[in-house]
């Protein structure tokens, strides 16, 4: 009678359903350490540590969760959220930091992080933190929780800094609104009693400020931001 093999135990977390997960540090050894203390829970796709290298890679990778630190020499995470929110929008953020000041927490969720936890966090903490920010949750360490309340608490109708945004002039904001809900030149231009000429003189100028080639990238960038 032939012996039957036991199938082997996977580690938590392995499987079909096991996150992905992308490092952003530009400390060598904090990364390994983290890629150490979250294998058993994580697929661990890449790492990165300088912004061009993390917006290249994540890319490619297309990760659930990005681990961000927030300072790195060449522009730290929000520059990495910037470059990344646009062209790929389905990867979601926790900014993971030594710093734990109220600008720095308040930045990376203006810029789009679903989360932001100090580099004093548990392993185990960790992992739930990333499951939870894969799962659309808002994650943060308990003291940091109440920066994010006072910040939004305290000027409640203030509308949240947006420098890209803030460099488009008014009637620019007005056709980029138009045509991310679908409107033709010709319609926009009858919309707002201009000529076609000038919708298409706007739509150039949004475009070259805003960085981008087409108007389905500036769509999809003013729907992101709600302002269709």
């Amino acid at each position: 009678m032939a012996e039957q093999s036991t199938p082997p135990v996977e580690p938590e977390g392995t499987g079909p359903g096991r996150l992905r997960v992308f490092l952003v540090d530009d400390h060598a050894m904090f990364r390994a350490g983290v890629r150490a203390e979250l294998g058993a829970h994580v697929e661990v796709v890449g790492e990165a540590s300088t912004v061009a290298d993390a917006v290249s890679r994540i890319a490619a990778t297309e990760p659930d969760v990005v681990l961000l630190d927030v300072h790195m020499p060449d522009g730290g995470g929000r520059a990495v959220l910037e470059a990344m929110r646009r062209s790929h929008p389905e990867v979601r953020f926790l900014a993971l930091s030594v710093s734990d000041a109220a600008e720095d927490v308040i930045g990376l969720i203006r810029a789009g992080a679903r989360g932001y936890v100090t580099k004093t966090i548990s392993p185990d903490e960790l992992a739930a933190a990333i499951r939870r920010v894969a799962d659309g949750d808002a994650v943060f360490s308990p003291r940091l929780a109440g920066f994010v309340l006072d910040a939004f608490a305290a000027r409640p109708d203030a509308p949240v800094a947006d420098p890209e945004l803030d460099q488009l002039t008014n009637r620019e904001r007005e056709v980029l609104r138009l045509l991310a809900r679908g409107y033709a030149y010709k319609e926009i231009a009858r919309e707002l009693y201009i000529s076609i000429k000038t919708v298409e003189t706007h739509v150039s100028n949004v475009l070259r400020k805003l960085q981008m080639s087409n108007r389905y990238e500036l769509s999809r960038w003013a729907a992101d931001r709600r302002l269709v």
